[in-house]
């Protein structure tokens, strides 16, 4: 019989604890794969790949134990040597070898010159071929910052009194209505993913007071853009008992704030590789939907033709006065017309064709949508009837309104653009683990 009790103390070390310990001139296991060999003839340097970065072997034939030509690129190896502090050397360190033992052989030839600090390919080809192009350090740093801005948002939450729900992604109705779903049959009977996990959101506010989420939602919208994706990943949460959608706003402030000095902390390394700068969030401003729009339009001579929302060349005229006018890389843009915002958005009492809602505008690009919603299930029921919509579909939604909600609202945010905007791309796609959009269901 055996027994398991934890986890155990491996023999071979990371990258982390060489630093941290006191292993200078002392012979020591390193486990990675090969991601570079550079012979010179009488040294060679074998560069090992581990998951918090690359440890420089130096081989010696006259010290080490094994022929060199017997390694190639992406053989995952066990390498023993002595530690050597070496400034030019990644971390500030190299491993003289004395043997390695091959743990396994790559079958074919690495497709992807990973090893370069930039991959000098096309964005399509990287996508072809995402679990090999990922193996390059800047390519994996891109999502070390995603899992950054994700922690960020749970553990920021977490602090705040909010409960992390898990809502099905299989529906028989969407929150958002329209013709952009995805629709298939669930046992012969008609069902759709779901575009937002909005009204499980606002049922379990009835329940938790502060929820969120980090979950895919899909749109079948037939956009080919940079900044569209069909399937993305959504950091959504609702809170209870607001004063107002400025509690929403403030609260995405102070994640932004959280977030980014998580980032600065624990990323620094990430940071370095992609060159990034992190963005002030320290205040952030906020304009009215039509005050944006009257001043771009001044300030740049531009017409723009709709009057309900914001085209894209507008965010990005938006999101450039505000930089020169505020040094802000951030704006929220708040009452947004009715016309454009679901059923149950909260119109504004002092205007009912503009709502108690907003985005924000992240370096032009939209990131964030949210704002207050009805919570008066007469009022919603109203504004259902205004509509002309029916509620087929709607009845457990509604049924939580019936027995009371407390005001409430709440936002979602793009991770996959959020990242991008961060990280200086144009493309989403680079920013986005396996994509998919109109053209692409693989890998």
């Amino acid at each position: 019989m055996k027994y398991l009790s934890g986890v155990t103390q491996k023999a071979d070390l990371t990258i982390a604890e060489i630093l941290t310990g006191d292993y200078a001139g002392k012979d020591v296991k390193v486990r990675g794969t090969i991601h570079n060999i550079r012979d010179m003839g009488d040294v060679a340097f074998i560069v090992l790949r581990r998951r918090d970065g690359l440890v420089q072997c130096v081989y010696e034939p006259d010290q080490s134990s094994f022929d060199i030509r017997t390694l190639k690129e992406a053989d995952a190896l066990e390498a023993e040597g002595i530690v050597q502090p070496e400034k030019r050397a990644p971390h500030g360190f190299e491993l003289r070898l004395r043997k390695a033992d091959i743990l396994s052989r790559a079958a074919e030839t690495v497709p992807l010159q990973i090893n370069k600090r930039k991959l000098s390919t096309s964005l399509e080809t990287k996508l072809n071929h995402r679990a090999v192009s990922l193996r390059n350090p800047r390519e994996r740093a891109v999502f070390r910052i995603q899992e950054g801005i994700t922690r960020g948002f749970r553990d920021f939450l977490y602090q705040q009194g909010f409960t992390e729900i898990h809502t099905p992604k299989l529906g028989a109705k969407s929150a958002e209505g329209g013709a952009n779903l995805f629709k298939l049959e669930y046992f012969h009977t008609p069902a759709i993913l779901q575009q937002s996990p909005q009204f499980y959101k606002q049922m379990m506010v009835g329940v938790f007071d502060r929820v969120f989420e980090t979950a895919p939602v899909f749109r079948a919208e037939k956009h080919n853009t940079k900044r569209h994706l069909n399937e993305y990943t959504s950091l959504d949460f609702e809170m209870g008992f607001i004063d107002g959608f400025e509690d929403i706003m403030e609260m995405e402030s102070g994640f932004l704030q959280y977030t980014m000095k998580l980032l600065k902390e624990s990323y620094g390394k990430e940071l370095e590789i992609l060159g990034i700068t992190l963005p002030s969030v320290d205040k952030i401003p906020a304009v009215r939907f039509d005050e944006a729009k009257r001043l771009v339009s001044e300030k740049y001579d531009r017409k723009f033709r709709n009057p309900f929302d914001l085209e894209p060349e507008e965010e990005i005229l938006i999101g450039k006065y505000f930089k020169e006018e505020y040094d802000s890389d951030f704006v929220f843009v708040t009452h947004y017309p009715s016309k454009k915002r679901p059923f149950y958005a909260m119109d504004d009492p002092e205007d009912p064709t503009y709502t108690l809602s907003f985005d924000l505008l992240f370096r032009g690009l939209e990131i964030t949508t949210g704002g207050q919603r009805i919570h008066d299930y007469h009022h919603l029921m109203k504004k259902i009837e205004n509509r002309g919509m029916e509620t087929e579909g709607m009845e457990h939604y509604l049924d939580a309104f019936k027995y009371g909600m407390p005001p409430h609202g709440g936002l979602g945010i793009g991770l996959e653009r959020l990242t991008m905007q961060l990280i200086g791309e144009d493309n989403v796609r680079e920013a986005t683990l396996f994509p998919r959009d109109m053209s692409r269901l693989e890998p």
